[in-house]
């Protein structure tokens, strides 16, 4: 009997124990742990390893989900039990009906007890943050090769997606460091951004989906997986901790549903758990770290609009020498922080292993929880669907504020005069009818959808908007016909977004402005600074004509399918001698970067033409061929004419310097971008070019976005500097900084002598340093003396605000008389009485009104009549100053005329 049980327990063992052994460890791949000190894998090296995996494991799938920006491939390993491969198909379909909410209670109930959870797991989004790649290397190890009941509970129930986020950072932050031998020399401080145009941007992009890699991952995560928990692993934690997470510190956004942030709480609580059962200390959480969960666009925040679970660490830890540093404050026990870590030397291995413990909280957390992850996903889902049919009042701040002036205009006497009631306030609450003067006004309540109507002046933006919002799962409908909502007639070919389906939050999102609550550290104290933006509405950055309406509509629509990304519809081009182009159109000025390549000649109207106004592009007939190109590839439809226009001037390409840095520049990267996808050819220029000299032979207009430029008070521009003897030689040209003293000069020369200088935001100190008659707008005078506004008293974070546009000038052509710009505590000009004598001309301001659409703008009287934008003559050349981001992130279209109306001579 005996010998039978141990034969038994061979049979069973033996293949197990196979299965174990056939699985490659990382060090007889990589030729070291992963977590070693001074040792990093590169990608290369990684993707090796993932298909070898994959080759010898039934547990993993490895698959492609697109490519890079550098031509790569974007891996995700589907890992789950053996069996469950033959209804892997079958998973997906019960997430997607549960996630798009579409069938009724009974079946989701059904679909939630057979279906598995889906669970992402990713990493290396910020390839200098080296943990998040580098455990995934171990975490997949880990899944294919251990037999524990834990893990095989795992992959019995749950669908996990192991996905590399960013494999080209991965390549180029690994193989710089280990390019020395000299470990002590390792480090980090790549020549240029780890994705190939935004860098860390490249966590910013998650509703805007522009560049490839965002694409590829909102496709997965909202149109093919919709996976109901999103883990994200960044670094680095606080100082004096070791990691931070779930739950996040308030504001919370209020279109998404409340069983988002219980659920954060329920997925926190696993993770702190286990690694306080595991004798890990240091996870801080709620008031503990700066994150939030208020804006919409990173790869863990977007999938809160998606009724999904996201969840974001930031951990420390680096293969060269780490310590946690000593702050006091963090020694002590509290809500935040219940068991602080022992500050001291601090090994690359454990963040690692605090990585793998946390992904396993949160599988586990699935494995326990599956079947209310999977019907809580189809909860919010129908709930979202019966706000949007619907009378539903978002609860935002700004309701409030009305429900109590409204209460306050009724009281003789003030709360501020009544003692008792500015100490306890009103204890038993006010009177409901005002409540119901709010939340019962028709004016106020959430619309039921919105139509793009397909006659706008720039249809092929509003194509771009909605391809945006399908990436991101979101369901549009297109009129097949002609129709007529509220008195008004749209025409067949028009869009169509109701807010009745499962992603509302993202559709209101992505429509309506944003209402950041007044949030400061204490009544007259500080702001708290938002985690990115306050406010962002695209479809206020684009410029679009969208329509709101508020009663429930019907028409000739057809359901476009999900994740189908639109075209633009091709019209006839007639015979004619020449054509006009709508400078209201972007995409006009990608057309017309063709024909220009295409050596055909393209003139700009100097008035209004054929219903085009001023800056409208004139072609002849010998550009028919380029112009149906255009047609067809862009939506640009020419206005068949005949002649040129009187007093029209042939245009000509620049040639475009755009200036950079030693390490990158974010905001130029995205400019770097936007040229390339408009076909404006360009070069990049850095500062020891600029400080060389003799600039006008090789360039006529020079761009400066964002920073780089010296700030007001001198010395140099950003841009870290190492030692050129310590980089290759491929990159000693980056290197420099701007200096008042010598880079200075050379512009001015370059203006003096012709040329053009465009500057954005922080560059706009150019104008400074040129003793032009300018100054800022936003100071207060203290003991006769010029001060900076404080906080307490003016504070914008990144927020969509209004401004008057002067459409007149050539600058401006193509834009309206008003426009919504991106303000992030942006520079506002105040021009000298004798400005105008002088050259200079207001390009842009704000007006008397309060200038805030979308966000937070605490200490608006302060922007009042300010100037945003101006144009100054410099010998015989020309300075642009624009403080608003006119081209913020590669999302702002509705500004990016600002800048390719200036990229012509």
């Amino acid at each position: 009997m005996k010998k039978t049980i141990i034969f038994f327990f061979q049979l069973v063992l033996i293949p197990l124990w196979l299965v174990a052994q056939s699985i490659p460890t990382p060090k007889s791949h990589f030729g070291f742990d992963i977590g070693e000190p001074y040792m990093l894998a590169n990608f290369s090296q990684t993707e090796a390893y993932f298909k070898k995996v994959a080759e010898v494991s039934d547990r993993v799938q490895y698959t492609s989900i697109g490519k890079t920006e550098f031509g790569r491939e974007q891996p995700i390993l589907i890992i789950t039990a053996p069996k469950n491969f033959a209804q892997l198909d079958r998973y997906k379909e019960i997430s997607q009906k549960l996630g798009r909410a579409e069938i009724t209670e009974a079946e989701a109930r059904t679909l939630s007890k057979e279906g598995k959870p889906v669970v992402w797991i990713d990493g290396g989004l910020h390839a200098n943050e080296v943990v998040g790649a580098q455990q995934l290397i171990e975490t997949l190890y880990q899944l294919a090769s251990k037999n524990d009941e834990e893990t095989l509970r795992i992959l019995d129930e749950v669908i996990i997606l192991l996905v590399h986020v960013n494999p080209d950072g991965m390549e180029i932050m690994s193989d710089w460091y280990m390019m020395y031998e000299d470990k002590a020399k390792r480090n980090k401080n790549i020549p240029v951004l780890y994705q190939k145009y935004v860098g860390h941007d490249n966590n910013r992009d998650f509703y805007m989906n522009n560049m490839k890699e965002s694409t590829n991952i909102s496709l997965q995560q909202y149109v093919e997986w919709l996976p109901q928990i999103v883990y994200n692993h960044h670094q680095s934690g606080p100082a004096g901790t070791v990691v931070a997470g779930p739950p996040y510190r308030d504001p919370f956004n209020h279109v998404f549903d409340p069983l988002i942030i219980t659920s954060l709480d329920a997925v926190g609580a696993a993770m702190i758990n286990r690694l306080h059962v595991e004798d890990k200390p240091g996870y801080t959480r709620l008031d503990g770290s700066v994150f939030s969960t208020w804006w919409n666009g990173g790869l863990r925040t977007t999938p809160y609009y998606h009724n999904m679970i996201g969840i974001l660490t930031e951990i420390v830890g680096d293969p060269s020498p780490y310590s946690i540093p000593l702050v006091p404050d963090r020694l002590i026990p509290n809500n935040g922080t219940p068991f602080p870590v022992t500050p001291g030397p601090w090994a690359f291995r454990t963040s690692i292993d605090y990585s793998v413990s946390m992904n396993y909280a949160i599988l586990n957390h699935a494995v326990r929880h599956g079947d209310e992850l999977l019907y809580n996903f189809y909860l919010m889902g129908k709930k979202s669907i019966d706000r949007g049919n619907t009378d539903t009042w978002t609860r935002y701040p700004k309701y409030a504020e009305d429900i109590q002036k409204s209460f306050e205009a009724t009281q003789k006497k003030k709360e501020a005069d009544d003692e008792d009631a500015a100490f306890f306030g009103f204890r038993s609450g006010l009177p409901l009818q005002f409540y119901d003067s709010v939340y019962k006004d028709p004016s106020k309540r959430d619309p039921r959808g919105y139509i793009l109507p397909a006659n706008q002046a720039d249809f092929p933006t509003a194509i771009k908007f909605l391809n945006a919002l399908i990436k991101s799962g979101v369901l549009v409908h297109k009129a097949t016909a002609d129709f007529t909502v509220n008195g008004k007639t749209y025409p067949k070919g028009s869009y169509v977004v109701k807010t009745a389906q499962a992603f509302r939050p993202h559709v209101l999102d992505m429509f309506e402005p944003q209402d950041h609550p007044n949030d400061f550290l204490y009544p007259g104290g500080p702001p708290i600074r938002p985690y990115d933006a306050a406010g962002w509405t695209l479809a206020y950055q684009m410029g679009i004509e969208v329509d709101r309406i508020m009663e429930g509509f019907e028409g000739p629509f057809e359901r476009v399918a999900y994740g189908q990304l639109l075209s633009p519809e091709p019209t006839a081009l007639p015979s004619a001698s020449g054509y006009l182009l709508d400078v209201r159109v972007n995409d006009s000025f990608l057309a017309v970067n063709d024909l220009l390549k295409a050596n055909v000649k393209v003139y700009r109207t100097q008035s209004a033409t054929a219903g085009l106004p001023a800056g409208s592009f004139f072609v002849p007939a010998s550009g028919k061929r380029q112009l149906e190109a255009a047609a067809k590839n862009y939506g640009v439809k020419a206005v068949a004419t005949k002649g040129l226009p009187s007093g029209s001037k042939e245009i000509k390409p620049s040639r475009i310097a755009l200036y950079d840095y030693y390490g990158g520049s974010m905001p130029s990267g995205w400019v770097r971008w936007m040229m390339e996808q408009f076909h404006f050819d360009f070069t990049q220029i850095f500062p020891a070019e600029i400080d060389g000299g003799n600039l006008n032979a090789k360039y006529d207009v020079i761009l400066f976005i964002g920073p780089g430029m010296p700030g007001a008070g001198g010395g140099y521009g950003a841009g870290s500097q190492p030692k050129k003897e310590d980089i290759p030689a491929e990159y000693h040209h980056m290197l420099g900084r701007l200096s008042v003293d010598k880079s200075i000069p050379k512009l001015k020369t370059f203006l003096e002598n012709g040329g053009q200088i465009i500057t954005v935001g922080a560059a706009t100190s150019l104008a400074n340093h040129l003793k032009l008659p300018v100054s800022n707008a936003l100071v207060e005078i203290v003991d006769g003396k010029e001060k900076s506004l404080s906080g307490d008293k003016y504070y914008i974070p990144g927020s969509v605000l209004e401004m008057y546009v002067d459409n007149s000038t050539l600058i401006n052509y193509g834009m309206g008389e008003k426009a919504h710009v991106l303000f992030n505590n942006s520079p506002v000009f105040k021009l000298s009485p004798d400005a105008g004598l002088r050259g200079i001309k207001p390009l842009a301001w704000f007006g008397a009104e309060p200038p805030l659409k979308s966000g937070w703008a605490w200490g608006q009287q302060y922007l009042k009549n300010g100037v945003t934008a101006f144009e100054a003559q410099v010998g015989k050349g020309k300075l642009y100053a624009f403080g608003p981001e006119i081209t913020f992130r590669g999302q702002s279209h509705g500004t990016f005329k600002m800048l390719f109306n200036g990229l012509y001579k």
